[in-house]
């Protein structure tokens, strides 16, 4: 039996001859669960869930991370092996946003957040 191919591009991502698109997110409400988790990242945090439940009293950070991208802001997902005893192959989540585009947000909102 023939193995599948890996998908072609990097880590299995479509080639594109396009320009990416440029970087324009919208900004969430203010006082909102991603609006507080925006601040949390454009002050360089890596958030993870318990962090994120301390500081909002929500467990809904993927929800908020989700929301945060729909706004066009690219959160990044680094996976960390997290193993129990119950789950010895658990991974958990940290979350954060590229500080080139921090600068670039802090930029086009006039330096200020």
């Amino acid at each position: 039996m023939k193995s599948p191919q890996q998908p072609a591009g990097a880590a299995g991502e479509q080639l594109s001859f396009l320009p990416p698109a440029p970087f324009a997110p919208t900004w969430p409400q203010r006082g909102t669960l991603a609006d507080r988790a925006l601040g949390m990242l454009m002050d360089g945090r890596l958030i993870d869930h318990p962090e994120f439940e301390n500081s909002t009293q929500s467990w809904r950070l993927g929800a908020v991370v989700f929301t945060l991208r729909t706004l066009g802001w690219p959160v990044e997902t680094i996976e960390v092996p997290s193993p129990t005893d119950d789950a010895p192959h658990r991974i958990i989540a940290l979350y954060h946003l590229p500080a080139r585009y921090v600068a670039q947000a802090l930029a086009l909102n006039g330096g200020g957040a």
